[in-house]
C-alpha cells in the first residue's frame, strides 16, 4: 500500500507542479511503478529479458486499440460534431424559448432545457457550454439579463452533457469497471432529468431574490410555438432512434453510435450545412479528440495495473473494514474526496485517477457499480462549475471575453447547490438510478 501511495503522490506532483499531461503522467508512473514492483532498476527495465512492465504496457495499448466497444467513443464524438455543425443548437434554443421565454428568468430556463437537449446528442459538457454560449447569450443580453445568471445557466446546463446519455464519460467508466454501457446509459436518464428540473428551480430562486436579473421575454403565440417545435424534429428523431434502440435492445451502444453518426450526417446534408472543407475540419477534430481520449484511457489502464499490483484496493478494503464504520459512511468519505479533488482537477482526470482505486472497494462493500457510476458522474458534474478549476466556467470565459470568471463563479452558486441536493438524492435513493436498468435489463 505504501508503494501505491508514493506512486499516487508522484503522479499528483508531476501533474500539478511539472504540468505533464495526465495521459503521459499516468502511463509513466504506472510503467515504472509496475517495474519497481517486479524488483527491476532503470538499467534493466528496458531489457527484454525483464520485460514484464513492457509486456503489460504494450498489451494495454494493443488491447485498447482493438477494443470493439471503444469504437462508440469516436462515433458519438462524430455525431456530436455533426449536430453542432448542423445548427440544431439554435433550433433547440428557439423551441425552448417559445414555451419558457415569457416567464421571469424564462430565457435562462430555456437555456437550461436547450443545453439538456443538445447534450443528449452531443455528449460533451465543454462543447455544449461553448456552443450554447454563442446561441443563448445574445438574446439574454438583449433583454437585460444579469451576466451572472446568463452565464451560470449556460455553464450549469452544459454539465448535463456528461450524464444524459449518450455520454463519453459513462463509456470510459464502463470500460474501467467492466460495467454494462447500456445499463449506465439507462441509469443516467432519470438523474439527468432531475438535474434539469433542479436547475430550473435554481433559476426561479435567483429571479425571486432579484427580479431584475431575469426579465420576461416576448410571449409567442401557439402557432409560433408549433412552428418552433418543427425545427427540432431532427434532434427528436435522432435521440429517439439512438437511445430508444439501446434501451429496447434493438442494437448495441456501438451500433447505436454508428446509426447516430450516420443520422447526424444525413441531417447535416439535408440542412445544407456541410462543405468539403467543413467536413474535413470536422473529421480532423473528431480524430484529435478521439486520440486524446484514447491516450488518457491507456495511461489510466497502465496506472491501474500498477495500483492493483501494489495491492492498494485490497489494503484499502482491509483498512476500511478495520475502522468498523458503515458502508454508507465510506461512500460519503469517497464523495468528500471527489469534491475536494474537483477543486483542483478537471473532470476526466479526476475520474481516471480515482475510479481504479475506489471501484474495487465499493464493489467489495456490496454496492452496485452502475449506481456508483452515476454517483461519480454527478460529483464530476459539480467539479465542472466549482472554483478554482471549473472547466465549464473557463470555457465560457474564453468564449465571452468580456465576462470575468469571478462573475460566472458567483452566478453558479445556486446551481451547484442544486447539484449537491441531487447528489444526496441519488445516494440516498439508489432506485433513482437503478429503476430503468432493472426494468429493462435485469
Amino acid at each position: 500500500m505504501i508503494t501505491a501511495l508514493i506512486g499516487f503522490a508522484i503522479l499528483l506532483l508531476i501533474i500539478v507542479v511539472v504540468r505533464v499531461p495526465i495521459a503521459f503522467a499516468m502511463g509513466l508512473v504506472g510503467f515504472f511503478g509496475f517495474a519497481y514492483m517486479q524488483g527491476l532498476w532503470f538499467d534493466n527495465i528496458m531489457d527484454f529479458r525483464y520485460n514484464g512492465a513492457l509486456s503489460m504496457a504494450a498489451k494495454r495499448v494493443v488491447d485498447t486499440a482493438q477494443e470493439y466497444s471503444l469504437s462508440v467513443i469516436p462515433l458519438f464524438i462524430l455525431m456530436g460534431n455533426l449536430v453542432t455543425k448542423s445548427g440544431l443548437s439554435q433550433e433547440l434554443y428557439r423551441a425552448s424559448y417559445a414555451f419558457l421565454g415569457h416567464r421571469k428568468g424564462g430565457l435562462s430556463m430555456a437555456t437550461v432545457v436547450a443545453c439538456g437537449g443538445f447534450s443528449a446528442i452531443c455528449g460533451s459538457s465543454l462543447a455544449t457550454s461553448a456552443t450554447m454560449a454563442k446561441v443563448a447569450m445574445p438574446p439574454m443580453r438583449k433583454y437585460g439579463y444579469a451576466d451572472s445568471l446568463a452565464t451560470a445557466s449556460i455553464a450549469a446546463g452544459g454539465t448535463l452533457g456528461i450524464l444524459i446519455p449518450p455520454s463519453v464519460i459513462l463509456v470510459i467508466y464502463g470500460l474501467l469497471t467492466e460495467t454494462s454501457i447500456r445499463e449506465l446509459f439507462a441509469a443516467g436518464f432519470i438523474p439527468g432529468m432531475i438535474g434539469i428540473l433542479l436547475y430550473l428551480v435554481a433559476v426561479r430562486y435567483v429571479v425571486w431574490r432579484d427580479p431584475s436579473a431575469g426579465p420576461c421575454g416576448d410571449k409567442m403565440s401557439w402557432p409560433e410555438r408549433r412552428e418552433a417545435l418543427r425545427g427540432v424534429w431532427g434532434v427528436l428523431i435522432l435521440f429517439s432512434v439512438v437511445m430508444g434502440g439501446i434501451y429496447l435492445g434493438v442494437f448495441t451502444p456501438t451500433e447505436a453510435a454508428g446509426i447516430g453518426a450516420s443520422g447526424a450526417f444525413v441531417i447535416a446534408l439535408l440542412r445544407k450545412s456541410l462543405s468539403w472543407a467543413g467536413l474535413f475540419d470536422l473529421l480532423a477534430d473528431t480524430a484529435r479528440t478521439t486520440a486524446m481520449l484514447f491516450s488518457v484511457v491507456i495511461g489510466a489502464l497502465i496506472f491501474s495495473n500498477f495500483i492493483n499490483r501494489a495491492g492498494l484496493p485490497a489494503d484499502l478494503l482491509e483498512f476500511v473494514t478495520s475502522l468498523d464504520v458503515s458502508a454508507m459512511t465510506v461512500i460519503f468519505v469517497i464523495l468528500a474526496i471527489y469534491i475536494v479533488l474537483g477543486m483542483v482537477f478537471e473532470s476526466l482526470s479526476m475520474l481516471l485517477l480515482t475510479v481504479p482505486i475506489f471501484f474495487p472497494l465499493v464493489q467489495s462493500l456490496g454496492f452496485d457499480l452502475v449506481w456508483f457510476g452515476i454517483v461519480v458522474v454527478v460529483v464530476t458534474e459539480i467539479s465542472l462549475i466549482t472554483p478554482p478549476v471549473g472547466m465549464n466556467v473557463f470555457v465560457l470565459s474564453a468564449v465571452l471575453k468580456d465576462v470575468k470568471a469571478s462573475t460566472i463563479f458567483r452566478g453558479v452558486t445556486p446551481f451547484w447547490c442544486a447539484d449537491i441536493f441531487r447528489l444526496l438524492l441519488v445516494v440516498a435513493f439508489s432506485s433513482i438510478s437503478l429503476f430503468l436498468p432493472e426494468l429493462l435489463y435485469r
